[in-house]
């Protein structure tokens, strides 16, 4: 073959292999803070294990059934009182690893895929020399500005870190529980964290030396709460409170959204509703739903049943890390009868969800609206209904709190939020819902 040919045929090959990159959102645009969400499972992950065993479906009732720890911690943050305003690592976290962020922890920076959370501050990744973490780690050795914080310090002091010795100033050592099975002890630290094109200096997070246990997300926790130890917040100037992310249908092939940090490219015609802020936990986004339409019937819904308590810990919260949305049982019993007049049964369960029905019938089934103060939002089909892998069944993809969760909290989670950009804006105290295409 000409050499000539040859170069143009090697160049077009390349061209169109790099047209047809299917992660190519997994790198940084050059225009901004602007980085990829990835699901843990999806097609573009950099996690070979686990992987969904057969389908989507399947996939998402085995995380769903998961939820329960989620909402037993959820829970267990409205009833109490901290003893510090914002713990940097609070007593219990838990959190199902849906979705991951590249970003870079170091100078030079290293490449690291956390799990994001919304109802959570802390950030920690397992570090060099860990016992019993995965094999990617952050090599702390290798970092020109990493630097651990000392016991005596304010910091170590939110963090409930471990007592100082009595000889000498120590690192800042704190014990963290994890997934009701699993725990770690790391050391509170300081380096660059980069996101997209910004880098954030001094970024307080936890450096990871052992895990116990099977739940720990493997290149560990971003936290994006309200609290003063979140990203927000110790990114100074830079992202003036703002943020938000879309998160694709899991209908999406290679499933990944993204994570928009900062005012600029975030959307000119979006509609809000207020934060709400629990002194008890401010970490948490409270919004005030007022209530739930199903096709055009307004559900009778006990006002006490949404409304805000502060004492108590009442209300409804936007949540990254559950994976259904979830009502206290009186709420979820007449959204759900009510969605059943609506809808030709018989209905039939499979896994968390309780009101299945043939697919044949999903032409008739109404539409939901979730109706927050100002903002009305209507729920694409898809973020409504789930199918049975068969793909014979479809299902109301909410549930209830699980009976032995004592749950005064409703929880708007990751499904419902699929193909909605949720703008968060701490600072002027509102959250933005508005529709998009993520994938």
């Amino acid at each position: 073959m000409d050499s000539t040919i040859f170069a143009f045929f090697f160049i077009a090959l390349l061209s169109t292999t790099r047209a047809f990159d299917p992660c190519p959102s997994l790198k940084p645009k050059p225009d901004g803070s602007d980085l990829s969400i990835i699901h843990i499972y999806g097609k573009c992950s950099p996690f070979n294990s686990p992987k969904p065993a057969s389908s989507w479906t399947t996939t998402v009732l085995n995380m769903a059934s998961e939820d329960q720890q989620r909402l037993t911690y959820l829970s267990s943050l409205v009833a109490t009182k901290p003893k510090t305003s914002v713990p940097i690592a609070p007593g219990q976290v838990i959190n199902i690893g849906n979705y991951v962020a590249r970003v870079k922890i170091g100078t030079p920076g290293q490449l690291m895929f956390m799990v994001l959370d919304t109802s959570a501050d802390t950030a920690w990744v397992p570090c060099s020399g860990c016992t019993g973490c995965s094999s990617t780690m952050f090599s702390q050795n290798s970092s020109a500005t990493y630097e651990t914080v000392d016991c005596a310090t304010s910091e170590c002091v939110q963090a409930r870190g471990l007592s100082c010795p009595m000889a000498e100033p120590s690192n800042c050592l704190f014990n963290q529980s994890y997934g009701g099975d699993s725990s770690f002890l790391a050391s509170l630290s300081r380096d660059f964290l980069q996101l997209a094109n910004d880098t954030i200096p001094s970024y307080l997070f936890g450096c990871i030396g052992v895990v116990s246990g099977k739940s720990i997300p493997p290149q560990g926790l971003l936290g994006l709460g309200r609290g003063a130890m979140s990203v927000l917040s110790q990114s100074g100037s830079i992202y003036s409170g703002v943020f938000s992310y879309c998160l694709p249908s899991f209908r999406s092939y290679y499933f990944s959204g993204s994570l928009r940090l900062g005012p600029n490219g975030q959307p000119k015609t979006i509609k809000f509703t207020p934060l709400l802020k629990n002194p008890h936990r401010p970490s948490l986004y409270y919004v005030n739903l007022t209530g739930v339409t199903i096709g055009r019937v307004k559900v009778p819904i006990a006002p006490e049943l949404l409304g805000f308590d502060p004492s108590t810990g009442a209300g409804t919260i936007i949540d990254s890390g559950t994976v259904i949305t979830r009502f206290v049982p009186a709420a979820y019993d007449v959204i759900k009868e009510a969605f059943r007049n609506q809808t030709q049964g018989p209905f039939t369960s499979l896994g968390a969800f309780d009101t299945c029905f043939s697919v044949t019938h999903e032409n008739v089934a109404p539409k939901m609206t979730f109706h927050f103060t100002g903002l009305d939002i209507v729920l694409p089909m898809e973020n409504t209904l789930i199918h049975s892998s068969a793909g014979t069944l479809a299902c109301l993809a909410m549930a209830s709190a699980p009976n032995n969760v004592n749950s005064v909290l409703n929880v708007i989670a990751n499904l419902q939020q699929q193909n909605l950009r949720i703008l968060f804006d701490v600072v002027n105290s509102r959250v933005g819902i508005t529709r998009e295409i993520c994938n």
